[in-house]
């Protein structure tokens, strides 16, 4: 979003000088359609227009820009109020989560190797981002400052209650720690994030790996004239021209569970689908494991005694 010379003379020095460092890769991506303006139907993200190379530049960029909103709010002379504070933390990332919505809806529905590794790649730097900003000692200052002074803010009652999750988050998120405590929360959650992105991954994998070939007319049994069009199209996509594949994916998976009287290949779909990420080449145990260990000692430093 553009800044008026007005508005860029009221911003705090931190947070024009990471406007500044940001700005030789704004320019360097000024053709790059995440970070213009959507003039689609509904602001739906450009698709049509959107290259798989434009994603780790918006990113970098949305992320300056939102460190830059963030840093103006902290550092406000003002006193903190609902407006300048809660409300303007509210509104400010908007470029980041555009960004980061239209990834999150490619590598859900149409993921490929080359946005899983980038993937793999922005992971922790935006738990780090992430981290900075919950980390962020004179933004939780004044959240805390309003927090505590409760009711004789006069909020009303949707007022409070954003007030009351943003504080909850920022405290979960070690706000209140200091010192060692501190830099390993952030260091949990970035490797958290690694962790967790490589087993959606493997999920992800696992899923597109499964095929269940209807070989006869048998296997065909009861299923409508869509379904059987839509598993002859998945046996072309994956080089089985004439053949019929149901696969995991809930459009395939779930037609045939509803339909097919074949007790016997709805029990291998159904085995497939609860064994997705368990064992083979896209084997979750360990990543489960070490998250499992990392949210408890998560959970133990913020003074809890379990995760849940």
């Amino acid at each position: 979003m553009a800044i008026t010379t007005h508005r860029r003379r009221a911003l705090p020095l931190v947070a024009a000088a990471l406007l500044a460092a940001a700005a030789p890769a704004l320019a360097q991506n000024a053709d790059n359609p995440l970070l213009q303006e959507w003039d689609t139907p509904f602001g739906t993200p450009p698709f049509d227009r959107v290259e798989t190379s434009h994603f780790e530049p918006a990113f970098e960029v949305a992320m300056a820009r939102h460190l830059a909103e963030l840093d103006a709010i902290a550092t406000n002379a003002d006193a903190p109020t609902f407006e300048n504070t809660i409300a303007a933390l509210e509104r400010c990332g908007s470029d980041l989560d555009r960004v980061s919505r239209t990834f999150s809806a490619l590598t859900s529905s149409a993921t490929n190797d080359e946005l899983r590794a980038i993937q793999a790649r922005m992971s922790p730097k935006l738990a780090a981002h992430s981290a900075k900003i919950s980390l962020n000692g004179a933004l939780f200052a004044r959240m805390d400052a309003l927090y505590e002074a409760g009711e004789s803010l006069g909020l009303n009652a949707e007022q409070a209650r954003v007030l009351e999750r943003k504080h909850t988050g920022f405290v979960r998120s070690g706000a209140k720690l200091e010192g060692a405590d501190r830099d390993r929360l952030a260091a949990i959650s970035e490797e958290l994030a690694g962790l967790s992105t490589s087993f959606s991954q493997n999920v992800q994998k696992s899923t597109e790996a499964f095929a269940l070939v209807l070989e006869s007319e048998g296997d065909r049994a009861g299923l409508p004239q869509n379904v059987l069009s839509a598993a002859a199209q998945a046996a072309v996509d994956r080089g089985m021209d004439g053949k019929y594949v149901i696969t995991l994916a809930r459009s395939s998976f779930e037609p045939f569970m509803a339909f097919s009287p074949r007790r016997d290949l709805r029990e291998r779909l159904y085995e497939g689908w609860t064994n997705r990420g368990a064992g083979g080449d896209f084997d979750n145990e360990e990543n489960i494991r070490r998250i499992l260990t990392l949210r408890l000692e998560r959970a133990q430093l913020l003074g809890y005694d379990d995760f849940s």
